[in-house]
C-alpha cells in the first residue's frame, strides 16, 4: 500500500480553512492600519487619555503612564509607517490566502515559512505568560505548520507504480 497524501477533497477543505484564517488575519490588520491612519493629524495623547478615562483606568497607574508617555511620542510619520507595515502585511496574507485557496505549492511554502517565523515568539509568550489564548494561537499555528510540512513532504515523494497496477 502506498501513501499518496491526503484525499483531494480533504486537502482542498484543509487548505481553504487555512486560507480563510490567513485572509481574516489580513482583514483585521488592514482595519487596524486604517484605524492608525485615522489618528494622523490628531491629538494622539488626548485620544489615549480619553480612552483610559472611558475604560475607567486610573492615569496615575504605571502602565497607564507608560501608555500616555508613548502616545506623547507618536508622530504622523510613525503612524504612516505603522499603517504602511500593516498594509504590506495584509497584502502578504491576502496573497497567501489566494494561493492556498487555489491550492498552489508556492502558497504552501509561504504558509510553512511564515508560520515557522512566528513559532519562536509564540513559544516565548507561552513560557513568559501562559494562558489559553496564547496556547490556542500556538496550537493552531503548530497545526498549520505541521500540515504544510506534511503536504510538502508528500508532494516531494516519487510515486512508484505498484505491482498490482
Amino acid at each position: 500500500m502506498r501513501l499518496r497524501g491526503p484525499h483531494p477533497e480533504a486537502r482542498r477543505k484543509a487548505l481553504r480553512a487555512v486560507a480563510t484564517v490567513e485572509v481574516t488575519k489580513g482583514v483585521v490588520v488592514l482595519l487596524a492600519g486604517f484605524g492608525v491612519l485615522s489618528l494622523v493629524h490628531r491629538d494622539v495623547w488626548g485620544i489615549a487619555d480619553s480612552l483610559l478615562d472611558f475604560l475607567h483606568i486610573d492615569t496615575d497607574k504605571r502602565y497607564a503612564q507608560v501608555f500616555l508617555d508613548w502616545a506623547d511620542t507618536v508622530t504622523d510619520e510613525k503612524l504612516m509607517g505603522i499603517a504602511a507595515v500593516a498594509g504590506a502585511y495584509s497584502i502578504l496574507r491576502f496573497v497567501e490566502g489566494y494561493g492556498l485557496w487555489r491550492e498552489r505549492a508556492w502558497a504552501e511554502w509561504l504558509a510553512l515559512i511564515s508560520g515557522c517565523l512566528y513559532l519562536p515568539f509564540e513559544i516565548h509568550d507561552m513560557v513568559v505568560k501562559p494562558n489559553w489564548i496564547r496556547a490556542s494561537i500556538l496550537l493552531v499555528n503548530l497545526a498549520v505548520v505541521a500540515y504544510m510540512i506534511f503536504l510538502r513532504v508528500q508532494a516531494e515523494k516519487p510515486v512508484y507504480p505498484s505491482s498490482r497496477d
